[in-house]
């Protein structure tokens, strides 16, 4: 697991109020928790009842959709 290494803000009463984290770790979070999102929106799809087509159907139906 990767090791952070924060730095708090505190306020005149030695309470927490903010984290400073070096650039690269911050962008490490952001990254996981945008695969943490993908993840859960295939577990999502995956529980539906819809049915699967294949992405190439997909596409030549999307393509045959006649103009407004």
């Amino acid at each position: 697991m990767q090791q952070f290494h924060p730095e708090y803000v505190i306020d005149s009463s030695h309470n927490k109020k903010s984290v400073l984290l070096p650039i690269r770790e911050w962008e490490e979070i952001v990254l996981a928790m945008e695969e943490l999102e993908d993840i859960r929106a295939c577990d999502e799809a995956k529980g539906t009842d819809e049915e699967i087509i294949p992405f190439e159907r997909a596409v030549e139906e999307i393509e045959n959709i006649p103009p407004r």
